[in-house]
């Protein structure tokens, strides 16, 4: 475990090119599919109390990559994030506290126009300085969340029992942090 107060106070802006916000839900009741979004930015702030930083984070729901285009499709249609009504998915942390080694990071998540608290299991990962003079800062975060607690309740039965995909939804994030000048 990094020391917490290796992150100094002030903005820390998400470098989404060496970041990534990923998801797997269960399909078929056999095997797991995984996505990511190509597109989103977040800001973290930091003050003096460590345990006190904010997280505030915008996802773009049309840059969904699943690596099948007709599944991306299907995912920004209206049977699952409808797009056209809902275009970003959001996250603004509400407290964030020590567990063990690690954190619980406790936040609002808004997706489909429903907005409910969801907790992150978060793991502080160091600071460090890049060969430009950047301080960067690493966090890895996980969570699982049942799709139709934000209304995505689209599914089809299969023959042999079961339904396509699975109501569960684990949520697997990785960010790079700058901290701003």
């Amino acid at each position: 475990m990094a020391d917490l107060n290796s992150l100094t106070p002030g903005t820390w802006n998400v470098d989404t090119s060496h970041s990534r916000v990923g998801f797997v839900a269960r399909h078929l009741m056999i095997a797991k599919t995984r996505g990511h979004f190509n597109t989103f930015s977040a800001v973290i702030t930091v003050p003096e109390d460590r345990l006190g930083t904010t997280l505030e984070a915008s996802v773009d729901l049309t840059s969904v990559d699943t690596a099948d285009a007709n599944r991306d499709g299907h995912l920004k249609s209206g049977d699952f994030f409808d797009v056209e009504n809902h275009p970003t998915m959001m996250f603004k942390s509400t407290g964030i506290k020590a567990d063990g080694g690690d954190f619980l990071l406790t936040g609002d998540l808004s997706l489909h126009g429903v907005t409910k608290s969801v907790e992150f299991e978060l793991e502080f990962e160091g600071v460090t300085q890049d060969p430009w003079g950047n301080t960067r800062a690493g966090f890895s975060a996980k969570t699982e969340i049942n799709r139709k607690d934000w209304g995505l309740e689209w599914n089809a039965p299969l023959e042999a029992g079961g339904v396509l995909i699975g109501e569960k939804v684990k949520i697997d994030i990785e960010i790079e942090a700058v901290k701003a000048a």
